[in-house]
């Protein structure tokens, strides 16, 4: 049974956490054994999203929202005077089981703020998820946020019942992280980043040699940027990204719109709302980096340190690069296939497929899947030959994709805040 007591905690401290991004799920199959409680599926978390766009699925909570440290952009700062509270560990457990039995949930989100110090705070919520593994026989989904700074021991304990780690970059240079966490800097997040990645490797090692080893963080780690807070550009904050997806570990980097918590702090800027489309376009330059063979030194360079607002990155380079322009759909390889806008990585996939049976036209392009009305002006085909790229301008082409519809500020964005 839960109590008030337990509800006023689960209030306070799922109200703390509702600022993290990194919380989606995917890729770990457990099925539900005999005497176990519950089952992950392959296909990842079911998830519901607030109006603004955040994930809000999984029982998604703080293990406590008390603090020692006093980071300029975060709610649970020691110097924000706001209600506190700290789940015990058996809270916790028999929280997270309640709900799974109630069909509430379907995994679990757990993060903390640091009190006494970074292994004192990981030890406890280690205790939390070897507790749902091992005596309750829980096989729900478990995303365990690693705490900056954590002793190597307890970030290979949590890797062996968390099906995934992340550790927060938070700001993407360290000299900006430093200015607005100066209890933090860039080693105490890389170097968790690095026991992670090591007890994968280890651990695919050691199946070679034994089928019955102990998973290690199957579903990987990944890791959270804030967006907007401070003044990198989008060129450094995907050249973060770029390095750390050469971690075979790292699933995922997410972007997190600066969200003003603390409006009276000085060193933040003074925005209402950062640009939620900015964040958008982040996100999809880094799906160009992780599956359309993209570089980060392609998507920006020194001369264009930020994404067009206006139009999508694969849009962008393509008008930036008319010299690749028009390709042959019949002829060219994958890899120039995936450069042309309205062709996505299925479609290059099926027109690769097809064309060993005959030249293919522009019917059979939309049946595939190809966006024609965008992608008619950097390709040519069986029976198509029309303007494009070339044999017109960057400039005129830009003028027919991008929509001119009249709007008030800002009107073509989500909301960034929350409702109260």
């Amino acid at each position: 049974m839960v109590n008030e007591n337990l509800i006023n905690k689960l209030a306070t401290l799922s109200e703390s956490a509702k600022y993290d991004v990194s919380c989606s799920s995917s890729g770990v199959t457990r099925k539900s054994k005999s005497g176990d409680i519950g089952s992950a599926s392959g296909w990842g978390i079911c998830h519901s999203y607030t109006e603004d766009g955040r994930c809000v699925s999984l029982l998604k909570v703080l293990l406590t929202n008390y603090c020692i440290y006093d980071c300029a952009y975060c709610i649970n700062r020691k110097s924000n005077d706001i209600k506190r509270a700290a789940f015990s560990v058996k809270e916790l457990v028999n929280l997270t089981l309640e709900f799974y039995k109630r069909n509430y949930i379907e995994g679990l989100f757990l993060s903390s703020g640091i009190i006494k110090n970074p292994d004192h705070t990981m030890e406890r919520m280690v205790r939390v998820i070897k507790e749902l593994r091992t005596i309750h026989r829980y096989n729900g989904y478990i995303h365990m946020k690693s705490i900056p700074g954590a002793s190597k021991e307890l970030v290979y304990q949590a890797g062996l019942y968390a099906d995934r780690l992340s550790v927060n970059i938070e700001i993407p240079s360290e000299k900006n992280l430093k200015y607005l966490a100066p209890e933090k800097d860039h080693a105490s997040v890389f170097t968790p980043m690095k026991y992670i990645q090591n007890g994968v490797t280890e651990y695919k090692e050691e199946r070679k040699k034994s089928k019955s080893v102990s998973k290690f963080t199957p579903a990987g780690q990944s890791t959270q940027m804030i967006i907007g807070a401070t003044n990198e550009t989008d060129q450094d904050i995907l050249r973060v990204s770029s390095v750390l997806y050469l971690q075979s570990s790292m699933r995922r980097v997410y972007y997190s719109g600066f969200i003003p918590v603390n409006p009276g702090d000085t060193r933040l800027p003074a925005i209402r709302q950062a640009p939620l489309v900015r964040e958008n376009r982040l996100y999809q330059a880094d799906w160009l980096m992780r599956f359309y063979q993209f570089s980060s030194e392609e998507i920006l360079d020194d001369v264009n340190p930020n994404l067009d607002l206006e139009i999508d990155p694969k849009l962008s380079w393509a008008l930036r690069h008319p010299e690749y322009f028009p390709v042959d759909i019949n002829i060219c390889d994958y890899h120039l296939l995936l450069r042309v806008p309205g062709i996505g990585v299925k479609s290059a996939k099926l027109i690769l497929a097809s064309r060993r049976f005959g030249l293919l036209d522009t019917y059979q392009l939309k049946k595939i899947g190809v966006s024609m009305k965008r992608a008619k002006f950097f390709m040519v085909c069986r029976d198509y030959r029309g303007l494009n790229v070339n044999s017109s301008s960057p400039e005129y082409i830009r003028s027919l994709l991008v929509k001119k519809t009249p709007r008030s500020v800002a009107s073509n964005q989500m909301s960034l805040l929350f409702s109260e």
